[in-house]
């Protein structure tokens, strides 16, 4: 197959496959970096069962899968941004999501879970964002200035 409009651009082979479905072993398809398929991926014109939209062309990087456990990302929605340390260890016990606020080791961060400021939440945003994680940042919203409180939202707060 050289279609490449109609190819995935990646995919993941021989994966298990852990979700509210239950657990099974197949591949998964990616296109513009979202999960486009899941199913039996390959050439339709050499393989059989193969599905409709997980077609494997020249086009298409394959991700060996073999060995390995997908499943659904966890999402911690009570961070004290603290240290980048607490990154790896969320990753590894399977969180890919982390929501809360700080600005690293500073007395408010250990005592509440928001961002303070345009600044803050700006700076937060930069420094998080060669790492491999989705956050979310909440802003400081204990004000009664509506102005202050849109600016934060503007610099990228995802609630108050």
């Amino acid at each position: 197959v050289s279609d490449s409009e109609n190819e995935l651009d990646s995919v993941i082979t021989n994966a298990v496959i852990i979700d509210y479905t239950g657990i099974y072993k197949a591949d998964i398809g990616i296109k513009n970096g979202k999960i486009f398929g899941i199913g039996k991926a390959g050439n339709k014109d050499t393989q059989d069962g193969v599905c409709d939209k997980l077609i494997v062309g020249t086009n298409t990087e394959v991700i060996a899968g073999e060995g390995l456990i997908v499943t659904a990302g966890g999402i911690d929605t009570h961070i004290h941004y603290i240290s980048p340390t607490q990154i790896p260890t969320a990753l590894y016990s399977g969180v890919t999501t982390m929501i809360g606020g700080g600005t690293g080791p500073a007395a408010g961060t250990s005592a509440t879970t928001c961002t303070p400021g345009s600044w803050h939440m700006r700076e937060m945003i930069r420094a998080t964002q060669h790492y491999a994680m989705n956050f979310g940042f909440f802003g400081k919203g204990n004000s009664s200035n509506e102005n202050a409180l849109s600016k934060q939202i503007e610099s990228g707060a995802l609630g108050l």
